[in-house]
């Protein structure tokens, strides 16, 4: 059991969601079967705050990373201050996860996302620290550059801006 768990509020989304995510992290390339699942539900009670039978939590795996999800109520919608950061191993897989998390909801900035249920995320290249964090100020600057100015990440524009650095 991993010993931190993500916890994810939604009105009354919750199963929908996970069923939806685990469909997003599915069968990709390099995944292992079943890495991306839902493991359980519970439902609310007769002394929950809702019709008694109605999801009130589900729990998740991503690419074998637990997560749970709660219905509970309108009055914590998602914002920007927590997002979800994958790091993805090419351009492909970056443009996959874009066009899923972004069905339903919208594009943001610097590879940030919000999806159909209010969630940011950040789809980004596991080369993209290192191509901004270069001790060559120069090089990683003109990374930086290129990566504020994109919308969805382009892996290949931010090499060729740090290479011409």
């Amino acid at each position: 059991m991993q010993k931190i768990t993500t916890f994810l509020w939604f009105d009354h989304e919750a199963e929908e969601a996970a069923n939806f995510y685990v469909s997003v992290f599915s069968n990709k390339p390099g995944t292992s079967a079943g890495s991306s699942k839902v493991t359980g539900i519970s439902r609310y009670g007769e002394a929950g705050p809702v019709e008694p039978g109605t999801v009130m939590t589900v729990s998740f795996q991503l690419e074998g990373e637990e997560f749970i999800a709660l219905n509970g109520g309108p009055e914590l919608p998602f914002t920007e201050a927590v997002s979800l950061y994958v790091n993805c191993e090419s351009q492909e897989e970056i443009d996959d996860l874009w066009a899923k998390l972004t069905d339903g909801g919208k594009e943001v900035a610097c590879g940030w996302l919000k999806d159909r249920y209010g969630l940011s995320w950040q789809i980004a290249s596991a080369e993209l620290p290192e191509l901004v964090g270069d001790p060559d100020s120069a090089k990683s600057q003109a990374a930086m550059k290129a990566m504020l100015g994109m919308v969805k990440i382009d892996i290949d524009g931010i090499r060729r801006a740090y290479e011409a650095a």
